[in-house]
């Protein structure tokens, strides 16, 4: 006998978020009625997580669906939200959620003008669309907005999908997003460039350097936040992060690599923070500013 509330779920956009998603509702056992896939590889990803799941035509998903997921990118979101508005596809009382970070519900508007309930459903995760990804679910938080009448629908979602729910502002939602889009997306960059300078210099397996180190540090920042930092430019050793600019000025070609800038951008945003923090004197902040315009003393 299935659980009360369990919900006809339809999944427009079989994409790595959305097949995981839908594999997660669907171990909740909501009933997964359709899932939209266009490309060869969104139809083998909703043949592996969706298994005997019917692929259907947007609108034919969102008909039957009591739940409809738009997990589709951001850019693409709010034209499908008012095309489908514009066939007259939404129906009074059907939940809408989407899984952008970067939209509240705000763009769901036509979706709430037709009488639906939107929400926003954002993990705060990466994926990898395939199964391993629900394993992961159960140690991920998603920022989540709504109505305040219908903020516990979608709280009681992520929970059935066994993450945790945490509330975002409306007004607040394009900060959220840049705050993780910050630490998750430019961490991979960080770790290719670290890796690419360590292969410079004959590392043949730079992740087997890099990996302990980084885990560790992304431990303590975890753990201690800030007074977790060491480095030369917490230190204020001017001398060093001197020879650190000059050695990648020379590799980037006279700085015309985003090494170089990737590298005096963080350094001096490290200064900065250092110096709020009282770390540095006046003259190691003076020195640092020095060393990173590649000026000497």
């Amino acid at each position: 006998m299935a659980k009360p509330g369990r919900l006809g779920v339809g999944i427009i956009g079989a994409g790595k978020v959305g097949a995981v998603l839908g594999a997660a509702l669907r171990a909740a056992e909501h009933a997964v009625v359709g899932v939209s896939a266009v490309s060869e590889a969104s139809r083998e990803r909703a043949e592996s997580l969706l298994p005997g799941v019917p692929v259907l035509d947007v609108r034919d998903i969102v008909e039957r669906a009591e739940l409809v997921l738009l997990a589709v990118p951001d850019d693409a979101l709010p034209d499908l939200v008012d095309g489908l508005a514009k066939l007259g596809a939404w129906q009074p009382g059907q939940l809408v959620a989407h899984t952008s970070g970067r939209f509240g519900v705000g763009v769901l508007h036509p979706v709430r003008a037709a009488g639906a309930v939107p929400l926003a459903l954002h993990p705060a995760m990466t994926f990898t669309g395939m199964s391993l990804d629900l394993t992961r679910l159960l140690d991920c938080t998603f920022g989540v907005t709504a109505d305040a009448a219908m903020l516990p629908i979608a709280q009681a979602l992520v929970v059935e999908m066994g993450a945790e729910p945490v509330a975002i502002a409306e007004a607040d939602r394009t900060l959220y997003h840049a705050a993780l889009a910050h630490g998750s997306n430019h961490l991979v960059t960080l770790v290719a460039q670290a890796s690419q300078l360590l292969r410079e210099v004959g590392v043949g397996q730079p992740d087997r350097m890099l990996g302990p180190l980084l885990r560790a540090t992304l431990e303590n920042a975890l753990a201690s936040g800030e007074s977790a930092l060491t480095g030369p430019v917490a230190r204020g050793d001017v001398g060093t992060v001197a020879a650190h600019a000059a050695a990648l000025r020379e590799y980037d070609g006279g700085g015309q690599g985003d090494v170089l800038e990737a590298y005096l951008a963080m350094a001096r945003a490290t200064a900065r923070r250092a110096e709020g923090r009282a770390l540095l004197k006046p003259d190691q902040m003076k020195g640092l500013r020095q060393a990173l315009e590649g000026k000497d003393d």
